[in-house]
């Protein structure tokens, strides 16, 4: 590369998947990465977390991080206990939020690996320390360096960095980037996660007018949002469902942003008389409640509305019947407490946090209502709901999916279809080169294909673990072969899968001989199939 100006970007994450965003950028001298975020989903996606031998951690120089989310912050501590000791820059907000969300999440890291070790004393297996501890996600917020908005900046000679409002959380940002070489400036511009217009509380995304290449998000690429009233309107539908019924309303938010966003909402509708006055509102999430102090904190970086609400003397993070639940008694009590009441809790996709146990105990009752109010990715908990599972597996037991299920995707922080092309249409650089990130590939594949038709612009869809070298000017070329993007393969934990599962079966024998005949024999069949598929596996190994 050296003399060209070339680079080389490599997509450690949020390739044709909506989590681990991380972009791995090598100049002729820095090796950086934009966002260092945690994979979430199934077996496989969570896998990933656990090699970082591709990121050589020591050999970062910096980290540039977009905004808190844990799909975009969430391997920073591994990546420091792997080595890397360099500054990690942010806006401000963001700062705060990452040291409140990482030790939340190393609390997560850590409560799982207790949990899956005790399972796997029970059979025989290996003992696995957690992805990451407490004391590894403390060792980050040194690191730490605060950025003004607008405010460019250098963190090293010859690359120079701009953080713009990208209106998706507090602090969020979209991030543009000035390469120098002896050929000539390179600048690309990387979207984070990209908000809507008229959103609650943060205020609108800027735009940008020229870049060489874009890395930009494509979580909704298929699809457009409700507007604003008439999510506000099916919440209200939803409260009314399950107060007439005496039951409980559950809704799995993010801690940040997603839960003060309903807090707000929950506000507007006590306001309009449709949140009933002795209905009981509980948001139940230690890192929401730390995390709606953050946003008091940081009023200045709020849209032209909520900050005249607050200037009235009006608190649009509180209710006369709202309750922050801290500790684990607390939360506990919420499922023994009869008649109806709304609970706000984390995670955000009902895969790890004190929503699993609200699910527990109310999704199988008729008269709950579940509401989800974000993306749910493949995988997860909450996206089996949202498919219209009968029933989901939630701490080793199958629930009943008998509570009605809303899906209010008017509050996703994120673009809709036609709002990233509206963003978009702000460029005025001939000849940009787009690479869609942070999206499922069907999503991408849609939102391609309009941006090639207005815009004319060349699009590409990279994927997971893909090299590409970009050269001055927007030429760009991927450099690595499918072998190279494969990962090592941990055998030990695939197989150990495979044991517990067959344990998990083996106990449910009871079970299976309670169904119906003709599924007994469904389900046999397929096991047979199963062994028959194991058995030419093992077969072609003994050959080899």
């Amino acid at each position: 590369m050296e003399g060209r100006g070339e680079m080389k970007v490599r997509f450690l994450g949020a390739a044709r998947t909506v989590t681990g965003s991380c972009y791995l950028l090598e100049t002729e001298q820095y090796r950086f990465a934009v966002d260092c975020g945690l994979h979430q989903g199934n077996q496989e996606i969570d896998a990933r977390n656990w090699d970082l031998s591709l990121y050589t951690p020591a050999e970062l120089d910096f980290m540039l991080v977009t905004h808190a989310h844990i799909d975009h912050t969430g391997l920073l501590p591994r990546l420091v206990k792997l080595g890397f000791s360099g500054p990690v820059y942010a806006t401000e907000p963001t700062c705060g939020l990452m040291e409140i969300m990482l030790q939340d999440s190393a609390h997560i890291q850590e409560m799982e690996a207790q949990w899956r070790n005790r399972k796997r004393l029970r059979h025989g297996g290996k003992q696995r320390e957690p992805l990451y501890a407490r004391q590894d996600a403390e060792a980050v917020f040194p690191l730490l360096r605060p950025q003004a908005y607008n405010e460019m900046f250098e963190p090293v000679p010859g690359l120079r960095v701009n953080f713009k409002d990208a209106g998706h959380i507090l602090g969020s940002s979209f991030i543009e980037i000035w390469v120098d070489s002896e050929a000539q400036r390179t600048k690309l511009v990387f979207s984070g996660d990209l908000g809507r217009p008229n959103q609650l509380i943060v205020r609108e995304p800027s735009i940008v007018e020229t870049a060489d290449y874009l890395f930009m998000e494509s979580t909704y690429g298929d699809r457009n949002h409700k507007d604003e009233d008439t999510s506000r309107e099916e919440l209200a539908e939803a409260i009314g469902y399950s107060y007439g019924h005496g039951e409980k309303v559950i809704i799995p938010a993010f801690a940040v942003e997603r839960t003060q966003e309903i807090i707000y909402t929950l506000y507007l509708l006590h306001k309009e008389g449709k949140l009933p006055p002795d209905m009981p509102v509980y948001v139940d999430s230690p890192l929401a409640t730390k995390a709606t102090e953050v946003f008091r904190r940081n009023p200045e970086f709020f849209d032209r509305t909520t900050r005249e609400l607050l200037e009235n003397g009006e608190d649009p993070f509180g209710l006369p019947q709202l309750t922050f639940t801290q500790s684990t008694e607390e939360s506990k009590a919420l499922n023994t407490l009869s008649g109806p009441a709304v609970v706000i809790s984390a995670s955000g996709m009902a895969n790890a946090g004190r929503i699993k146990h609200h699910l527990r105990h109310n999704l199988w009752r008729r008269g709950a209502s579940v509401v989800f109010v974000g993306f749910q990715a493949k995988g997860t908990t909450g996206r089996k709901i949202v498919d219209g599972a009968e029933t989901v597996r939630i701490f080793g037991e199958e629930v009943a999916v008998s509570a009605r299920v809303y899906t209010i995707n008017g509050f996703s922080a994120h673009a809709g279809q036609q709002q990233i092309l509206d963003w978009l249409g702000h460029f005025r650089t001939n000849g940009m080169q787009v690479f869609l990130v942070h999206g499922e590939y069907q999503a991408q594949q849609t939102l391609a294909e309009l941006i090639e038709g207005q815009y004319g612009l060349r699009v590409a869809i990279p994927d997971y673990l893909e090299e590409i070298t970009l050269h001055p000017g927007g030429e760009s070329e991927c450099d690595t072969s499918l072998q190279q993007r494969l990962p090592q393969v941990d055998w030990d934990w695939l197989i150990q899968q495979a044991q517990t599962q067959l344990d998990e079966l083996h106990s449910r024998q009871t079970q299976l001989a309670r169904h119906p005949m003709e599924e007994q024999w469904e389900i046999r069949d397929r096991l047979q199939e199963i062994t028959s598929q194991l058995t030419k596996l093992i077969s072609g190994l003994a050959n080899t």
